[in-house]
Formats: C-alpha cells, sequence, structure tokens
C-alpha cells in the first residue's frame, strides 16, 4: 500500500539520524517528520480516534507515558504522542522524542490483550528513551534521506510513488534501522517498563508466538528485521521473573 510505505520510509527516516546531531535537534526534526504523517493520515482518513482498538491503544498508551517520562535520562524533555492509524500491516513505531503510532492490524490480527499491547508499547517507547535513532550513520546515508524525504513530499501532493520512495525505502529497511543489541535492549527495556506501568509481563513471551504463527501471512511487519521470535521468547522468559518483581509491587 502506497500510504504504508510513505509513512514507513517517513518513519525509518527520523530514525537514521546522525550522533552528531543534539537530542534536541533530533527530537525537533521527528516532530516535524511526524507532523507530516499526521496530515497525510489525516487527508486519507487513515487516522483512528473512535474504534474500539484505538481506544485501547490510547489507554495503554496513557498509562504508560507516565512512567516513560519518569524513565527518560536523555535530559531532554519528551514530548510524548501516539496516533492510531486505520492500516492492516502489523507495525508500530517510535520516532525519537516520543512521537508514536500503532497500526490497527497489529492488534486485530493479533488479537492482543491490553498486556500484550502493552509489550508492545513498551518495546517502541524504549527505542525513543535509549536514543537508538542516534546512532552514527554516514554522510551518504544521511543525504540519501533527504531525497527519500523529498519524494515523500512528491508522493504526498500528486499521489504517484516514485521509483526513488520504492528504492530508497526498500533499501532502509533492509539496512535495518537498529542492530540486534539495540532491539534485544529495547525489548528488557520495555518489558521493565510495561511492569512499572502495572501490565503483566508474562505476557511478553506470548507475544512473540502470535507473531510466529502470523509471521508466515502477514508480509512486512514490525519484527521483519528483529531477533528470531525464538530467540526474544527466550530472552524475555529468562527476563520476566524480575519484571513480575515489580509489577508485583505496583498491585
Amino acid at each position: 500500500m502506497k500510504f504504508f510505505k510513505n509513512l514507513s520510509v517517513i518513519a525509518i527516516c527520523s530514525l537514521l539520524l546522525t550522533a552528531c546531531v543534539s537530542t534536541a535537534q533530533i527530537n525537533q526534526e521527528a516532530e516535524s517528520n511526524y507532523a507530516k504523517v499526521k496530515q497525510e493520515a489525516r487527508a486519507k482518513s487513515m487516522l483512528d480516534t473512535s474504534s474500539t482498538t484505538a481506544h485501547r491503544i490510547h489507554s495503554v498508551f496513557n498509562k504508560m507515558k507516565l512512567y516513560a517520562e519518569r524513565a527518560n535520562k536523555t535530559g531532554v524533555p519528551f514530548q510524548w504522542e501516539i496516533i492510531v492509524l486505520k492500516l492492516s500491516e502489523l507495525n508500530a513505531w517510535a520516532m525519537p522524542g516520543g512521537k508514536m503510532a500503532f497500526y490497527t492490524g497489529l492488534v486485530d490480527k493479533l488479537n492482543l490483550s491490553d498486556d500484550e499491547i502493552a509489550v508492545v508499547m513498551g518495546h517502541e517507547m524504549a527505542h525513543a528513551l535509549q536514543e537508538h535513532g542516534k546512532s552514527d550513520r554516514t554522510v551518504s546515508a544521511v543525504t540519501g534521506i533527504v531525497g527519500v524525504l523529498a519524494d515523500v513530499a512528491v508522493t504526498a501532493t500528486t499521489g504517484v510513488d516514485t521509483e526513488g520512495l520504492l528504492s530508497a525505502g526498500v533499501d532502509l529497511v533492509a539496512n535495518k534501522p537498529f542492530s540486534r543489541s539495540q532491539e534485544t535492549e529495547a525489548d528488557e527495556v520495555g518489558l521493565m517498563l510495561m511492569a512499572e506501568s502495572g501490565y503483566n509481563p508474562e505476557a511478553a513471551p506470548n507475544v512473540w508466538v502470535k507473531m510466529s504463527q502470523a509471521n508466515g501471512s502477514s508480509g512486512l511487519s514490525i519484527f521483519s528485521t528483529h531477533p528470531s521470535n525464538e530467540d526474544r521468547q527466550a530472552n524475555l522468559a529468562r527476563l520476566v521473573p524480575k519484571a513480575k518483581e515489580i509489577y508485583n509491587r505496583k498491585k
């Protein structure tokens, strides 16, 4: 879907900003790109503000946001925000500075419980909190990103999916915006964050069971370039007892 490609590329572009730029500058750039996502989503009637799924996602986000704010050690306050997009893909993402999106397909197709929504929410929040978007990138990569954003702007106004947008989007996805170690860290930090927020961490391994079952037929998903589902299940299962102690203290 053209709109899905646009959103994915904008999100990935925001995540590939260089470490030489300050946190405040990166967050400001991400906020600008996020505004473009919202504008296009609104124009195409893709924003979901009223469904049961949207209400559940916002409820989990609002509860976890309070604890994410406390966990922010960057020295720069985040302006946390989330939108729910009426798209069937299994996807969610967070830009630097806490600008987030959840796709209805992720919740509806996997039949996620609120605890399972919190698993994904915590993972994406952790990427922002750990500033994984500031990892080193080359000047040529940044130059390419500028070109992609230009193509996104053209696509948004003309409705034509340019060759540059498609090829750059595929290249960026193939090169993985986050490393394996960053994904593992996001899993672990996110698990503790969801437990601190009052969600049962025992739900975490089951998310990857559901994803394993869906991977064969779902196509591109949030998890397609991450560590294997089996590895994540094992790592999260190892950490659940520690997270459960945090969760039990919050009950």
